[in-house]
């Protein structure tokens, strides 16, 4: 059996699996009166020909979609405020959402479908070959958004210009004339990580501002990240003058044990966080920071998601939208800058 060659159907896989077709509908709608060793083969056969379940195979536009929203980890401010774009967009669309942390329990996706989902849209979550082969059986599509990950070639993502916003950020720090600029950010695998600290990179090496390796610091995004990491910056023998967090909440933790020591922002430290939640305008002083537009691209997620559980195609299999810098309170000139010019 050629699975290139035409659509697999369930007649396919029965006469491959030496089984009836009734057994294997029974297995692609999760009945348990299947003995294990015959689910196990007509899931291995299923899996090895990418069937796409029967339910998402129209031409018609669905009336009332629901959309699934996962999402992991704590419902943090960024994660907030995605969610308020994708509902947002739903509510315009007609459609629903339902919100819920991502699983991995045996025949998720499966679930989801036996649940009246359309689609799945993923914020700032991992999805496995593994995930994404269960997703196609199930015939759900998939949205990634803000992806950690390189996005496999099947996976539709939105994203944002996050070699642009570092390097934008990095820029107003040097404009300012900090020459000692570090970068604290997330997870070193994580795209929007790497994408961010390369634009760092980039605007400190047009400059010619040099960074040494205990300048750049992985971590996480979060705030403990920010605390434990501006420590780290602040104990070496020549300190940055000034901090590129890679997100909001790094940020705050910075500004807390630069307050800890009793240094002050932006006259004794300067910080530029990434994202502009609303956290940005709460903290002491406000921060800089650069503006992704979480709303704009949880509503982008959710008008592909609803294009693709209608059977279309979409023009491209990632959208990056603009970032943009806010200037706000946290960044001034280093302090040998500041009484040069005065």
């Amino acid at each position: 059996m050629r699975p290139n060659a035409r659509r697999t159907t369930l007649a396919d896989i029965a006469q491959a699996a030496g089984v009836s077709v009734a057994t294997v509908s029974k297995v692609v709608n999760g009945r348990g009166d299947v003995a294990p060793r015959t689910r196990a083969r007509v899931q291995e056969l299923l899996h090895q020909h990418r069937y796409l379940a029967p339910v998402f195979r129209h031409t018609e536009a669905i009336e009332s979609p629901t959309i699934e929203v996962q999402f992991q980890g704590g419902l943090k401010s960024y994660v907030a405020e995605a969610l308020e774009g994708i509902v947002d967009s739903a509510a315009e669309s007609g459609a629903s959402v339902v919100v819920s942390k991502a699983s991995r329990a045996p025949h998720w996706a499966r679930n989801l479908v036996s649940a009246g989902r359309h689609a799945v849209i993923a914020v700032t979550s991992v999805y496995t070959a593994a995930h994404l082969d269960e997703l196609a059986r199930a015939g759900l599509p998939l949205v990634v958004l803000d992806p950690l990950h390189l996005p496999d070639s099947r996976v539709n993502s939105v994203g944002a210009t996050n070699f642009a916003g570092g390097l934008a950020a990095t820029q107003h720090l040097l404009f300012l004339g900090h020459r000692r600029v570090a970068y604290l950010g997330g997870p070193t695998m994580a795209v929007c990580n790497q994408a961010r600290m390369h634009g760092y990179r980039a605007a400190m090496e047009a400059e010619g501002a040099q960074v040494p390796d205990a300048y750049v610091r992985p971590g996480e995004f979060t705030y403990k990240t920010g605390l434990l990491g501006a420590a780290a910056l602040l104990d070496l023998p020549e300190p940055p003058t000034a901090i590129f967090a890679g997100n909001d909440e790094i940020a705050l933790g910075v500004i807390e044990t630069a307050r800890a020591r009793g240094l002050r922002i932006p006259e004794d430290l300067s910080v530029v966080g990434f994202d502009d939640t609303n956290l940005a305008q709460m903290t002491s002083p406000p921060l800089t920071t650069v503006r992704q537009p979480l709303r704009e691209m949880g509503g982008a997620a959710l008008r592909t998601a609803l294009r693709l559980a209608n059977g279309e195609k979409v023009e491209s299999h990632h959208i990056e939208l603009a970032t943009e810098l806010v200037v706000r309170a946290s960044t001034a000139p280093p302090r040998e800058e500041t009484s040069a010019r005065r």
